[in-house]
Protein backbone atom coordinates (compact mmCIF):
# COMPACT_ATOMS: atom_id res chain seq x y z
CA UNK A 1 0.00 0.00 0.00
CA UNK A 2 1.43 3.31 -1.02
CA UNK A 3 1.56 5.98 1.66
CA UNK A 4 1.22 9.62 0.88
CA UNK A 5 3.41 11.97 2.82
CA UNK A 6 2.05 15.40 3.39
CA UNK A 7 4.72 18.02 3.46
CA UNK A 8 4.66 20.33 6.44
CA UNK A 9 4.78 24.08 6.24
CA UNK A 10 7.92 25.53 4.75
CA UNK A 11 10.37 26.79 7.33
CA UNK A 12 10.24 30.53 7.78
CA UNK A 13 13.20 32.84 7.53
CA UNK A 14 15.82 32.69 10.22
CA UNK A 15 16.00 35.17 13.08
CA UNK A 16 19.03 36.83 11.53
CA UNK A 17 17.19 37.26 8.24
CA UNK A 18 14.14 38.71 9.97
CA UNK A 19 16.29 41.16 11.93
CA UNK A 20 18.07 42.22 8.73
CA UNK A 21 14.75 42.80 6.97
CA UNK A 22 13.42 44.77 9.94
CA UNK A 23 16.51 47.00 10.09
CA UNK A 24 16.32 47.51 6.33
CA UNK A 25 12.74 48.73 6.54
CA UNK A 26 13.52 51.04 9.48
CA UNK A 27 17.05 52.09 8.62
CA UNK A 28 17.05 55.49 10.33
CA UNK A 29 15.64 54.08 13.58
CA UNK A 30 18.20 51.27 13.51
CA UNK A 31 21.07 53.73 13.04
CA UNK A 32 19.75 55.95 15.84
CA UNK A 33 19.43 53.06 18.28
CA UNK A 34 22.78 51.55 17.30
CA UNK A 35 24.66 54.83 17.64
CA UNK A 36 23.01 55.52 21.00
CA UNK A 37 24.17 52.14 22.31
CA UNK A 38 27.66 52.66 20.83
CA UNK A 39 27.95 56.13 22.39
CA UNK A 40 26.95 54.82 25.82
CA UNK A 41 29.41 51.94 25.49
CA UNK A 42 32.26 54.27 24.49
CA UNK A 43 31.56 56.44 27.52
CA UNK A 44 31.40 53.56 30.01
CA UNK A 45 33.93 50.96 28.80
CA UNK A 46 37.11 53.08 29.28
CA UNK A 47 36.59 52.74 33.04
CA UNK A 48 37.18 48.98 32.90
CA UNK A 49 39.98 46.65 31.76
CA UNK A 50 41.64 46.35 29.38
CA UNK A 51 41.02 49.91 28.15
CA UNK A 52 41.91 51.58 31.45
CA UNK A 53 45.33 49.93 31.29
CA UNK A 54 46.28 52.10 28.31
CA UNK A 55 45.05 55.55 29.41
CA UNK A 56 42.48 57.29 31.54
CA UNK A 57 38.82 57.96 30.87
CA UNK A 58 39.39 61.54 29.68
CA UNK A 59 42.08 60.39 27.26
CA UNK A 60 39.79 57.78 25.75
CA UNK A 61 36.91 60.22 25.34
CA UNK A 62 39.25 62.64 23.59
CA UNK A 63 40.52 59.81 21.35
CA UNK A 64 36.96 58.76 20.49
CA UNK A 65 36.10 62.35 19.53
CA UNK A 66 39.16 62.48 17.26
CA UNK A 67 38.24 59.09 15.81
CA UNK A 68 34.83 60.52 14.93
CA UNK A 69 36.55 63.01 12.63
CA UNK A 70 38.02 60.17 10.60
CA UNK A 71 34.71 58.32 10.69
CA UNK A 72 33.07 61.33 9.04
CA UNK A 73 35.79 61.59 6.41
CA UNK A 74 35.73 57.86 5.72
CA UNK A 75 31.97 57.92 5.16
CA UNK A 76 32.34 60.92 2.85
CA UNK A 77 35.14 59.33 0.84
CA UNK A 78 33.07 56.16 0.65
CA UNK A 79 30.47 58.12 -1.31
CA UNK A 80 33.08 59.02 -3.92
CA UNK A 81 34.93 55.70 -4.07
CA UNK A 82 32.48 53.10 -2.79
CA UNK A 83 29.25 54.44 -4.26
CA UNK A 84 30.30 56.25 -7.45
CA UNK A 85 33.57 54.40 -8.14
CA UNK A 86 35.68 57.59 -8.48
CA UNK A 87 39.19 57.37 -7.00
CA UNK A 88 40.00 60.51 -4.99
CA UNK A 89 43.55 60.86 -3.62
CA UNK A 90 43.24 64.51 -2.60
CA UNK A 91 40.46 64.21 -0.05
CA UNK A 92 42.42 66.03 2.66
CA UNK A 93 42.05 69.25 0.64
CA UNK A 94 38.35 69.48 1.53
CA UNK A 95 39.23 68.75 5.15
CA UNK A 96 41.59 71.74 5.04
CA UNK A 97 39.01 73.99 3.40
CA UNK A 98 36.48 73.28 6.14
CA UNK A 99 39.06 73.89 8.88
CA UNK A 100 40.30 77.18 7.42
CA UNK A 101 36.73 78.34 6.83
CA UNK A 102 36.04 78.06 10.55
CA UNK A 103 39.40 79.69 11.32
CA UNK A 104 38.42 82.69 9.20
CA UNK A 105 35.00 82.84 10.81
CA UNK A 106 35.96 82.53 14.49
CA UNK A 107 39.47 83.70 15.35
CA UNK A 108 41.38 86.85 16.30
CA UNK A 109 43.30 86.52 13.02
CA UNK A 110 40.23 87.58 11.04
CA UNK A 111 38.50 89.53 13.79
CA UNK A 112 35.31 87.51 13.35
CA UNK A 113 33.45 85.45 15.92
CA UNK A 114 30.56 83.70 14.24
CA UNK A 115 28.63 80.95 16.11
CA UNK A 116 29.72 77.36 15.80
CA UNK A 117 26.55 75.80 14.39
CA UNK A 118 26.14 78.22 11.43
CA UNK A 119 29.84 77.83 10.67
CA UNK A 120 29.30 74.08 10.24
CA UNK A 121 26.91 74.85 7.38
CA UNK A 122 29.25 77.47 5.92
CA UNK A 123 32.26 75.13 6.09
CA UNK A 124 30.29 72.31 4.47
CA UNK A 125 29.08 74.64 1.71
CA UNK A 126 32.58 75.93 0.99
CA UNK A 127 33.94 72.39 0.77
CA UNK A 128 31.05 71.39 -1.51
CA UNK A 129 31.80 74.31 -3.85
CA UNK A 130 35.43 73.28 -4.13
CA UNK A 131 34.30 69.69 -4.60
CA UNK A 132 32.30 70.78 -7.65
CA UNK A 133 35.28 72.84 -8.86
CA UNK A 134 37.44 69.73 -8.61
CA UNK A 135 34.84 67.46 -10.15
CA UNK A 136 34.05 69.64 -13.17
CA UNK A 137 37.40 69.25 -15.01
CA UNK A 138 37.64 65.56 -14.12
CA UNK A 139 34.36 64.47 -15.72
CA UNK A 140 36.16 63.12 -18.78
CA UNK A 141 38.87 61.37 -16.74
CA UNK A 142 38.80 57.84 -15.37
CA UNK A 143 41.02 55.46 -13.47
CA UNK A 144 44.64 56.50 -13.05
CA UNK A 145 44.14 59.87 -14.73
CA UNK A 146 41.39 60.80 -12.29
CA UNK A 147 43.57 59.71 -9.37
CA UNK A 148 46.48 61.87 -10.55
CA UNK A 149 44.17 64.86 -11.01
CA UNK A 150 42.75 64.59 -7.48
CA UNK A 151 46.23 63.98 -6.09
CA UNK A 152 47.39 67.22 -7.65
CA UNK A 153 44.45 69.09 -6.15
CA UNK A 154 45.22 67.62 -2.75
CA UNK A 155 48.82 68.85 -3.00
CA UNK A 156 47.91 72.32 -4.27
CA UNK A 157 45.54 73.31 -1.47
CA UNK A 158 47.93 72.97 1.52
CA UNK A 159 50.71 74.59 -0.54
CA UNK A 160 48.46 77.61 -1.15
CA UNK A 161 47.78 77.89 2.58
CA UNK A 162 51.50 77.51 3.24
CA UNK A 163 52.65 80.18 0.80
CA UNK A 164 50.03 82.86 1.45
CA UNK A 165 51.11 84.24 4.85
CA UNK A 166 49.12 87.45 4.52
CA UNK A 167 45.90 85.41 4.28
CA UNK A 168 46.71 82.21 6.20
CA UNK A 169 49.65 83.15 8.46
CA UNK A 170 51.81 80.77 6.42
CA UNK A 171 53.45 77.79 8.11
CA UNK A 172 52.55 79.06 11.58
CA UNK A 173 48.88 78.59 10.85
CA UNK A 174 45.96 80.37 12.45
CA UNK A 175 45.85 80.05 16.22
CA UNK A 176 43.60 81.23 18.99
CA UNK A 177 40.48 79.91 17.28
CA UNK A 178 37.44 80.39 19.47
CA UNK A 179 35.91 77.30 21.00
CA UNK A 180 32.24 76.53 20.36
CA UNK A 181 29.52 78.10 22.46
CA UNK A 182 26.04 76.61 21.96
CA UNK A 183 22.86 78.13 23.36
CA UNK A 184 19.98 75.73 24.04
CA UNK A 185 16.64 77.26 25.13
CA UNK A 186 15.94 74.91 28.04
CA UNK A 187 19.50 74.07 29.15
CA UNK A 188 21.10 77.46 28.53
CA UNK A 189 24.55 78.34 27.19
CA UNK A 190 27.11 75.55 26.90
CA UNK A 191 30.77 76.48 26.58
CA UNK A 192 33.24 73.89 25.32
CA UNK A 193 36.53 73.54 27.18
CA UNK A 194 39.93 71.99 26.60
CA UNK A 195 40.06 69.95 29.81
CA UNK A 196 36.72 68.14 29.44
CA UNK A 197 36.30 66.68 25.93
CA UNK A 198 32.91 65.11 26.71
CA UNK A 199 31.01 67.84 24.87
CA UNK A 200 33.17 67.41 21.79
CA UNK A 201 32.57 63.68 21.99
CA UNK A 202 28.79 64.06 22.18
CA UNK A 203 28.66 66.59 19.34
CA UNK A 204 30.80 64.34 17.16
CA UNK A 205 28.59 61.32 17.82
CA UNK A 206 25.55 63.39 16.83
CA UNK A 207 27.33 64.44 13.62
CA UNK A 208 28.24 60.85 12.78
CA UNK A 209 24.67 59.68 13.44
CA UNK A 210 23.10 62.37 11.25
CA UNK A 211 25.63 61.76 8.46
CA UNK A 212 25.04 58.02 8.58
CA UNK A 213 21.25 58.41 8.39
CA UNK A 214 21.48 60.82 5.45
CA UNK A 215 23.96 58.61 3.58
CA UNK A 216 21.77 55.55 4.02
CA UNK A 217 18.82 57.55 2.68
CA UNK A 218 20.86 58.59 -0.35
CA UNK A 219 22.20 55.07 -0.90
CA UNK A 220 18.68 53.62 -1.04
CA UNK A 221 17.34 56.42 -3.25
CA UNK A 222 17.39 57.03 -6.97
CA UNK A 223 20.68 58.91 -6.62
CA UNK A 224 22.27 55.92 -4.95
CA UNK A 225 21.17 53.64 -7.78
CA UNK A 226 22.56 56.14 -10.27
CA UNK A 227 25.91 56.08 -8.45
CA UNK A 228 25.91 52.29 -8.58
CA UNK A 229 25.18 52.35 -12.31
CA UNK A 230 28.01 54.81 -12.97
CA UNK A 231 30.38 52.69 -10.90
CA UNK A 232 29.53 49.50 -12.76
CA UNK A 233 29.52 50.90 -16.31
CA UNK A 234 29.42 54.61 -17.06
CA UNK A 235 28.61 54.16 -20.76
CA UNK A 236 25.72 51.84 -20.00
CA UNK A 237 24.48 54.27 -17.35
CA UNK A 238 24.52 57.14 -19.83
CA UNK A 239 22.76 55.02 -22.43
CA UNK A 240 20.00 54.19 -19.92
CA UNK A 241 19.24 57.87 -19.40
CA UNK A 242 21.31 58.70 -16.30
CA UNK A 243 22.92 62.14 -16.34
CA UNK A 244 26.46 61.06 -15.51
CA UNK A 245 27.69 64.67 -15.25
CA UNK A 246 25.42 65.68 -12.39
CA UNK A 247 25.71 62.23 -10.80
CA UNK A 248 29.50 62.42 -10.55
CA UNK A 249 29.48 66.08 -9.48
CA UNK A 250 27.00 65.28 -6.74
CA UNK A 251 29.25 62.49 -5.47
CA UNK A 252 32.24 64.85 -5.31
CA UNK A 253 30.15 67.56 -3.63
CA UNK A 254 28.68 65.28 -0.97
CA UNK A 255 32.01 63.69 -0.20
CA UNK A 256 33.60 67.13 0.14
CA UNK A 257 30.71 68.32 2.35
CA UNK A 258 31.37 65.60 4.89
CA UNK A 259 35.07 66.42 4.95
CA UNK A 260 34.24 70.12 5.39
CA UNK A 261 32.12 69.37 8.46
CA UNK A 262 34.97 67.30 9.89
CA UNK A 263 37.36 70.20 9.23
CA UNK A 264 35.16 72.70 11.07
CA UNK A 265 34.95 70.38 14.08
CA UNK A 266 38.70 69.79 14.11
CA UNK A 267 39.49 73.51 13.96
CA UNK A 268 37.12 74.25 16.82
CA UNK A 269 38.59 71.45 18.94
CA UNK A 270 42.31 72.06 18.32
CA UNK A 271 41.91 75.89 18.20
CA UNK A 272 44.71 76.00 15.62
CA UNK A 273 45.00 75.05 11.96
CA UNK A 274 48.21 74.83 9.94
CA UNK A 275 49.06 73.46 6.48
CA UNK A 276 51.01 70.48 7.85
CA UNK A 277 47.77 68.98 9.20
CA UNK A 278 46.40 68.36 5.70
CA UNK A 279 49.14 66.67 3.70
CA UNK A 280 48.82 63.52 1.59
CA UNK A 281 49.23 61.19 4.56
CA UNK A 282 45.75 62.23 5.72
CA UNK A 283 44.21 61.34 2.35
CA UNK A 284 46.05 58.01 2.33
CA UNK A 285 44.96 57.20 5.87
CA UNK A 286 41.30 57.87 5.10
CA UNK A 287 41.55 55.84 1.87
CA UNK A 288 43.05 52.93 3.80
CA UNK A 289 40.22 53.18 6.34
CA UNK A 290 37.64 52.96 3.57
CA UNK A 291 39.30 49.95 1.93
CA UNK A 292 40.01 48.09 5.15
CA UNK A 293 36.64 48.91 6.68
CA UNK A 294 34.68 47.63 3.71
CA UNK A 295 34.27 49.82 0.64
CA UNK A 296 30.63 50.47 -0.19
CA UNK A 297 29.33 49.66 3.30
CA UNK A 298 28.48 52.79 5.32
CA UNK A 299 28.65 51.40 8.82
CA UNK A 300 31.57 49.21 7.77
CA UNK A 301 33.82 52.12 6.78
CA UNK A 302 32.74 54.06 9.90
CA UNK A 303 33.61 51.17 12.19
CA UNK A 304 36.79 50.46 10.25
CA UNK A 305 37.89 54.09 10.61
CA UNK A 306 37.16 53.98 14.34
CA UNK A 307 39.16 50.78 14.86
CA UNK A 308 42.10 51.77 12.66
CA UNK A 309 42.42 55.25 14.19
CA UNK A 310 42.46 53.94 17.74
CA UNK A 311 44.98 51.24 16.86
CA UNK A 312 47.24 53.75 15.14
CA UNK A 313 46.82 56.73 17.49
CA UNK A 314 46.27 55.03 20.85
CA UNK A 315 47.29 51.38 21.10
CA UNK A 316 50.56 51.56 19.18
CA UNK A 317 51.62 54.67 21.10
CA UNK A 318 50.66 53.23 24.47
CA UNK A 319 52.13 49.75 24.04
CA UNK A 320 55.46 50.80 25.56
CA UNK A 321 53.89 51.82 28.85
CA UNK A 322 51.50 48.88 28.76
CA UNK A 323 54.24 46.24 28.49
CA UNK A 324 56.43 48.16 30.95
CA UNK A 325 53.70 47.99 33.59
CA UNK A 326 53.30 44.26 32.94
CA UNK A 327 57.12 43.84 33.04
CA UNK A 328 57.22 41.69 29.91
CA UNK A 329 60.96 40.90 29.40
CA UNK A 330 61.45 41.53 25.67
CA UNK A 331 58.44 43.58 24.65
CA UNK A 332 59.02 46.27 27.28
CA UNK A 333 62.33 47.17 25.59
CA UNK A 334 60.80 47.69 22.12
CA UNK A 335 59.93 51.24 21.12
CA UNK A 336 56.63 50.59 19.35
CA UNK A 337 56.22 54.29 18.53
CA UNK A 338 59.19 54.10 16.17
CA UNK A 339 57.60 51.14 14.38
CA UNK A 340 54.12 52.66 14.24
CA UNK A 341 53.89 53.02 10.45
CA UNK A 342 55.79 49.77 9.90
CA UNK A 343 53.18 47.83 11.86
CA UNK A 344 50.44 49.79 10.14
CA UNK A 345 51.85 48.91 6.71
CA UNK A 346 52.18 45.24 7.63
CA UNK A 347 48.55 45.22 8.72
CA UNK A 348 47.55 46.66 5.33
CA UNK A 349 49.53 44.01 3.44
CA UNK A 350 48.12 41.13 5.49
CA UNK A 351 44.61 42.52 5.11
CA UNK A 352 44.86 42.79 1.34
CA UNK A 353 46.21 39.25 1.08
CA UNK A 354 43.67 37.44 3.24
CA UNK A 355 40.61 39.72 3.23
CA UNK A 356 40.75 42.13 0.28
CA UNK A 357 37.08 43.10 0.62
CA UNK A 358 37.71 44.66 4.04
CA UNK A 359 36.57 43.92 7.56
CA UNK A 360 32.89 44.67 7.00
CA UNK A 361 32.28 44.66 3.24
CA UNK A 362 29.01 45.18 1.43
CA UNK A 363 27.33 42.12 -0.03
CA UNK A 364 28.02 43.32 -3.57
CA UNK A 365 31.72 43.82 -2.88
CA UNK A 366 32.03 40.39 -1.25
CA UNK A 367 30.40 38.70 -4.23
CA UNK A 368 32.67 40.54 -6.68
CA UNK A 369 35.88 39.43 -4.95
CA UNK A 370 34.75 35.86 -4.21
CA UNK A 371 32.91 35.07 -7.43
CA UNK A 372 35.38 32.31 -8.34
CA UNK A 373 34.97 30.64 -4.96
CA UNK A 374 31.18 30.67 -5.27
CA UNK A 375 31.35 29.05 -8.72
CA UNK A 376 33.47 26.22 -7.39
CA UNK A 377 36.91 24.87 -8.27
CA UNK A 378 35.70 23.01 -11.38
CA UNK A 379 34.02 26.03 -12.95
CA UNK A 380 35.98 27.59 -15.79
CA UNK A 381 35.03 31.11 -16.87
CA UNK A 382 34.01 31.45 -20.47
CA UNK A 383 35.69 34.23 -22.39
CA UNK A 384 33.33 35.84 -24.81
CA UNK A 385 33.77 38.63 -27.30
CA UNK A 386 31.37 41.10 -28.80
CA UNK A 387 27.73 39.96 -29.09
CA UNK A 388 28.55 36.82 -27.13
CA UNK A 389 30.86 35.29 -29.74
CA UNK A 390 33.78 33.25 -28.53
CA UNK A 391 37.12 34.79 -29.58
CA UNK A 392 38.96 32.63 -32.08
CA UNK A 393 35.84 30.73 -33.17
CA UNK A 394 36.19 31.99 -36.72
CA UNK A 395 39.69 30.60 -37.01
CA UNK A 396 38.70 27.29 -35.50
CA UNK A 397 35.68 26.85 -37.77
CA UNK A 398 37.48 28.02 -40.88
CA UNK A 399 36.54 31.69 -40.83
CA UNK A 400 33.26 33.45 -41.38
CA UNK A 401 31.16 32.80 -44.43
CA UNK A 402 31.79 35.51 -46.98
CA UNK A 403 28.17 35.39 -48.09
CA UNK A 404 27.12 36.61 -44.63
CA UNK A 405 29.46 39.57 -44.62
CA UNK A 406 28.30 43.03 -45.56
CA UNK A 407 30.79 45.44 -47.12
CA UNK A 408 30.66 49.21 -47.04
CA UNK A 409 31.50 50.71 -50.41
Amino acid sequence: MNTVRVAGPAPGPSLRRRMADLSGRHRSTTVLIGMSIATLAMYVLPNYPPLNAFQGHVGWIDAFANAGVYMLMAMGLNVVIGFAGLLDLGYAAFFAIGAYTYAYGASPFSGNHFPFLPMIIVGAAMAAIFGIILGAPTLRLRGDYLAIMTLGFGEIVPRVFLNAPEYTNGPNGIGGIYRPVISIPIIGTIEFGAITPVLYFLVMMIMVTVAMILLYRLHDSRIGRAWAAVREDELAAAASGINTVTTKLLAFALGATTAGVAGVFTASKLTVVSPDQFYFNVSFTVLAMVILGGMGNIWGVALGAFVIFNIQAVFLKQLNGFFARLEVPILQDINFTSYQFLLYGLALVVMMLFRPEGLFPSQRRRRELHAAEELGPDAEPEIVGAMGATPGADEILGGPDESDSVGLR
